[in-house]
């Protein structure tokens, strides 16, 4: 083989090799709303 085509061949396998290590999904975490917490009764006159 060529030089040349050996040289084609090598660039391409490693473009090949960096576009499939590039595909990382992202994971977002949505935290919901706190949970806010009821007032106690502690009667009328205290």
């Amino acid at each position: 083989m060529s030089n040349c085509f050996k040289t084609v061949l090598a660039l391409g396998l490693v473009a090949a090799l960096a576009a499939c290590a590039q595909q990382e999904e992202e994971y977002v975490v949505v935290e919901p709303e706190p949970i806010s917490v009821e007032p106690v009764y502690t009667g009328k006159y205290k």
